[in-house]
């Protein structure tokens, strides 16, 4: 594709997004997504006053000309836009994966969302450090968990957790492997004036974390469970193409009576009948229900008047890879136990 093309195909993804720019420049969206909006090499975010270019080119020195091309339209038709990263996605060094400064002296720090400050590291490994595709499912968590404990597993930098906090849940934990995301996470609490208790930052592998609150006998009104789609670590596998029943499993116990399981699955590969068929196996024995699905947002997918590309896999009944499913739990009743136990 030349670099004309592709600037008519970007200033088309800005025109559909107007509505989203703020005259503060403080809030986050996909500006242009290639994958469907026609050129499947760049994805182009926004963060406040710094644009990130994801780039996947296979050969990411031939492509250097044309960002740079896209860099000078952008920074012309946004004046605003004090700071541009490119991720190289497919280089060899980390530091070019993870981002490089090209325009600019720093990156934003932070951005505002519904009201409600995120700290974000753009430059702290290959993705933003803030998710962009599960802004209405934080738009639900302010709306719906007020009062209620939360665990959000694979919590990264916890945004989904800061989230429950604006909505005034009564205990939230964030639990990560990583405690350099879970210290991004901490800077949104102090950011929002949130307090900020050590005991509910844990860092530590999903597999021994869960068993001990089982141990514990630690339970929540809800449990939201985002995982890579695949990991291995020596207390157990994460397989979201094959196994996304196990994670899901796995929680169940810690959830309360009449509390919420929020499950995520971000497996490209995995089409959203396949996956909701898995739920519904999952929901027979009366004891989870689905409540709803959660959709991904227009800026992050494109817009009807945009995307030109079908993606790989149908995700429907979802409108996207990243398919996000609210959970209604019950609980056995003691008595159905006791059954149990003596069969």
């Amino acid at each position: 594709m030349d670099q004309n093309q592709l600037i008519l195909l970007i200033e088309r993804a800005i025109k559909a997004r107007t509505d989203l720019f703020d005259n503060r420049h403080e809030t986050a969206f996909r500006l242009f997504n290639g994958f469907f909006e026609g050129y499947s090499k760049l994805v182009i975010d926004i963060f406040a006053s710094t644009v990130v270019f994801h780039d996947y080119s296979e050969s990411p020195s031939n492509s250097a000309l044309l960002l740079k091309t896209v860099e000078e339209y952008l920074t012309n038709q946004l004046p605003w836009i004090k700071t541009v990263i490119i991720k190289t996605r497919e280089a060899t060094d980390p530091k070019s994966r993870n981002g490089i400064i090209v325009k600019g002296e720093k990156a934003d720090n932070r951005i505002r969302e519904n009201g409600i400050w995120y700290a974000i590291d753009l430059l702290l490994n290959r993705d933003t450090s803030f998710y962009l595709d599960t802004q209405n499912l934080r738009h639900w968590i302010i709306n719906n968990l007020k009062d209620k404990s939360v665990l959000n597993t694979f919590a990264y930098t916890g945004s989904l957790g800061v989230a429950a906090q604006a909505a005034k849940a009564n205990l939230v934990v964030q639990l990560d492997i990583s405690r350099n995301f879970l210290n991004v996470a901490k800077t949104s609490y102090t950011l929002n004036g949130f307090p900020i208790n050590k005991k509910d930052f844990q860092a530590g592998d999903f597999w021994t974390q869960v068993a001990h609150f089982k141990r514990r006998e630690e339970t929540f009104d809800v449990v939201i469970v985002d995982p890579p789609f695949f990991a291995v670590s020596s207390k157990g596998k994460i397989d979201l193409v094959n196994e996304s029943h196990r994670i899901i499993n796995k929680v169940r116990p810690l959830i309360n009576n009449n509390g919420y399981l929020i499950a995520i699955n971000n497996a490209i590969f995995v089409s959203g009948t396949e996956y909701y068929q898995s739920l519904e196996n999952l929901c027979r024995d009366g004891y989870l229900k689905i409540e709803t699905l959660i959709p991904v947002p227009e800026h992050f997918t494109g817009y009807k008047e945009t995307i030109n590309t079908q993606p790989l896999v149908d995700p429907s009944p979802f409108n996207h890879s990243t398919k996000i499913a609210i959970l209604s739990v019950k609980k056995k009743s003691l008595q159905n136990k006791n059954i149990q136990n003596d069969e």
